[in-house]
């Protein structure tokens, strides 16, 4: 055995530990229990594969909290909804909208609980409403209720994370919510839906999820975000190739039902009242209509008092360039 000398062990060790570096860099991932089928990706580890990165996946429930870590830069690459998305580049957060992760549908919706006396949209009215404020819920919230005519001084509207909601649900201190999964879930077993964020979209107030990603990291790591947004597409190309043969696997289920909380007999139900748009649809989508849908988000959240102002040009907080097809 050839032994080194202490100078060529210090430069082998050293040409090791670049390597390393090289392969190894760091990314903190935030995510939220939204049903999605890239979270089969993410159970496997073909996030870490593909990027050739180590990645701290980070849970958090609702995007406000996500972008404050984006902001201190303690969270790279973010999931979140298109409302706090807009607050966010509203208020000039460093970030690009590099994929939309959902159309969201039947995923959301506002739900009254049984016992309360809501019947119909008036009879909110006088009631409460638990929402995690500045999430895609609230501007859904709100926007039902523009369309409903309700005055939302009239409802008292309490901002309370997903966790807090189902504890406050089940001891019956709140009349009703809009939310997402695994909250979403509880409150339909002793409520009823009065709309879906997939109904308020045909009614002018869209929403989605999206991805997004810092200015810096994204200068520095281009590859890392072209391969994590890839990955993400080819989950969903898989997903939309055969849906119910995918549903069928109980190895999706499961990674679906570990990392969002969800029941899996809910699980076929929240992805079909999704939209998951695929590499093709990205291309378009990251660029007038996402930047339209920001743009109307924002002077609906002004309107509402939620930001101060609206920007002049939202189209540089979007990008298609990490797509590829």
């Amino acid at each position: 055995m050839k032994l080194l000398t202490p100078l060529r062990l210090l430069a082998a060790l050293s040409l090791a530990g670049a390597s390393l570096f090289a392969q190894a860099a760091d990314v903190t991932v935030a995510y939220q229990t939204t049903v999605d089928p890239a979270k089969v990706a993410q159970a496997d580890g073909a996030y870490e594969k593909a990027t050739n990165a180590k990645i701290n996946w980070r849970k958090f429930d609702n995007g406000a909290d996500i972008i404050a870590a984006i902001a201190s830069g303690d969270v790279q690459i973010g999931y979140l909804g298109s409302s706090p998305l807009t607050a966010a580049i509203t208020r000039k957060v460093p970030v690009e909208t590099f994929l939309v992760a959902t159309q969201i549908g039947g995923a959301e919706a506002l739900v009254a609980r049984n016992g309360s006396g809501i019947n119909s949209p008036q009879d909110l009215i006088g009631k409460k409403v638990a929402v995690p404020f500045v999430s895609t819920g609230h501007y859904s919230l709100l926007a039902a209720l523009k369309h409903w005519n309700i005055d939302p001084s009239k409802v008292t509207i309490l901002n309370l994370a997903p966790p807090a909601i189902i504890a406050a649900w089940k001891r019956g201190d709140i009349d009703a919510t809009y939310v997402w999964d695994p909250a979403l879930g509880v409150a339909k077993e002793n409520g009823k839906v009065l709309i879906t964020s997939g109904e308020l979209a045909k009614f002018g107030a869209p929403t989605f999820d999206a991805w997004i990603v810092r200015k810096d990291f994204a200068e520095k790591h281009p590859e890392i975000v072209t391969a994590f947004a890839k990955v993400t597409l080819d989950a969903y190309a898989a997903y939309r190739k055969d849906p119910q043969a995918w549903i069928a696997d109980k190895g999706n289920v499961d990674k679906l039902v570990k990392l969002s909380g969800a029941k899996a007999s809910d699980i076929p139900l929240l992805l079909q009242g999704n939209v998951y748009p695929l590499a093709a649809d990205q291309v378009t989508l990251l660029g007038a209509p996402t930047t339209k849908a920001v743009t109307d988000t924002a002077a609906f959240l002004k309107e509402q008092g939620k930001v101060d102002a609206v920007l002049p040009d939202y189209a540089p907080y979007v990008s298609a360039k990490f797509i590829t097809n």
